[in-house]
């Protein structure tokens, strides 16, 4: 249609001189709205209570059902973004921001719904399904696009375009508190009018993403940079098209380094209001200024670990995260008041953690780049964007249902999470071996043709 002609490809090309640090705001207009969903556990507790207001009453969802709609959220986005990585690359970032800022806000407008008339499964299609498609092309759409305008740091502009998406729930979660406070009576707990608030709001904020968004000019390259600039390890990369891509093993190994680093991560976010609640007995308002916290440190993980991977290189990265993370997921439960009774400590270990969750992400476009050269990388990395499907649906499974068991056999709410927490450091190890195996691409993979071929810092052994 003539009437939505400028969110075509060919007007959203940058003119000569055009800077390329003005597509980072825009980026972040998205990112930091999709974001929100960082910040989904401060709804899981009034959820519980909307007939009830004040306690949960007969009829009133549990949290295990809860937490399906941030699961299937995740696993959404996944799917949307490995289904439709080729459209983006086709269509341009203008059209997909303006489809994810549409569907991120109605599929809050849905939800609302939902609350409304207390009908779980429209939430599910609101929240989950809608807004994940929302979530899926709004994820990728910048990462792609600043990739392009940055080719001299692959980790520097991932970490750019994460950095907003992991300080969602800075702004989402006091928003959200605040909103339900507001609304909230005798009658409500307010989450109705919060959701179709926020729908609202992301929806315009969004949208100035879209307006704002420019891809470089074919054949531009940054002033002065060179394909052949040293970089930390020299390792020339070979492209592979998206087609033979999952034909290696290196595409099914960075998978499981996503979906494991993503499991562990995903339980302790879509969990972190209730569990803080349950380990020290705070109110709502303090653990929604846990989850701000959370969210800073995955804000700055993504920006801090993208970055430093252009230098230590992706694969010894990614064994920080597990090694490191090996050990903090075993000692975070003894943080609680049974234990060591230190919120502080609790608070520093889940941020680490949640900055390592962060970092992976932000570090897994340039891996992916590091294996498969830039020519596909967009349509690669959306495909595997599965990973995070799976782990989206894992992680709050084995959270939920694993503390539901103990709680069940009698265990309190604050010891139940030493049982969760002490598993996903399997999940870790795991992960660890499957970054160890990760080896340069085969050069039957290879494409023929090379135009874009570039040293990058992946680190192989």
């Amino acid at each position: 249609m003539a009437l939505f002609s400028f969110l075509d490809r060919e007007h959203a090309i940058a003119k000569p001189g055009f800077s390329r640090w003005l597509v980072p705001p825009a980026a972040w207009a998205v990112n930091l709205s999709i974001g929100q969903v960082y910040a989904f556990s401060v709804f899981k507790i009034p959820l519980t209570r909307l007939i009830g207001v004040s306690h949960s009453a007969p009829g009133d969802w549990t949290q295990p059902s809860i937490a399906w709609i941030f699961s299937l959220a995740i696993a959404i986005l996944g799917l949307s973004a490995a289904v439709l990585g080729r459209w983006i690359e086709r269509e341009g970032p203008r059209k997909a921001m303006f489809v994810a800022a549409v569907c991120f806000g109605l599929g809050f407008c849905i939800a609302s719904v939902g609350v409304g008339i207390h009908q779980l499964w429209l939430v599910y299609l609101g929240y989950g399904v809608v807004g994940g498609i929302g979530l899926g092309l709004g994820y990728i759409t910048p990462v792609a696009t600043l990739i392009q305008w940055f080719p001299d740091r692959p980790g520097l502009a991932t970490g750019i375009a994460m950095v907003g998406f992991g300080g969602g729930a800075m702004i989402g979660s006091p928003l959200a508190v605040k909103l339900m406070e507001h609304f909230h009576t005798a009658n409500s707990a307010g989450v109705e009018k919060t959701f179709l608030v926020m729908g609202s709001l992301y929806l315009i904020f969004m949208l100035s993403g879209a307006f704002l968004v420019r891809l470089p000019q074919p054949g531009w390259k940054p002033e002065g940079w060179s394909p052949q600039a040293r970089t930390a390890d020299r390792v020339r990369v070979h492209n592979v098209s998206a087609a033979d891509a999952p034909h290696t093993p290196q595409f099914w190994l960075l998978w499981l380094v996503i979906c494991l680093n993503s499991i562990a991560g995903f339980g302790i976010l879509e969990q972190a209001s209730p569990m803080i609640q349950d380990l020290f007995g705070i109110g709502a308002v303090a653990a929604g200024g846990f989850v701000g916290v959370l969210s800073l440190f995955n804000m700055a993980g993504r920006f801090f670990w993208s970055a430093i991977s252009d230098y230590l290189g992706r694969k010894a990265t990614f064994f920080i995260f597990c090694s490191l993370g090996i050990v903090l997921y075993w000692l975070v439960p003894y943080m609680g008041a049974s234990h060591f009774n230190s919120i502080v400590a609790f608070v520093l270990i889940s941020g680490v953690l949640i900055s390592m969750y962060g970092g992976g992400f932000s570090t897994i476009p340039a891996y992916a780049k590091d294996m498969f050269g830039a020519k596909q990388v967009g349509t690669i990395y959306g495909r595997l964007q599965t990973a995070t499907s799976t782990a989206g649906i894992l992680g709050p499974i084995l959270v939920n249902y694993s503390r539901q068991h103990q709680l069940a056999l009698g265990v309190t709410k604050a010891n139940a999470y030493q049982f969760v927490l002490h598993g996903l450091t399997i999940l870790l190890i795991l992960g660890f071996i499957a970054n160890l195996l990760v080896r340069p691409v085969a050069s039957r993979f290879w494409m023929k043709a090379q135009p874009d071929v570039q040293l990058t810092t992946a680190v192989v052994n």
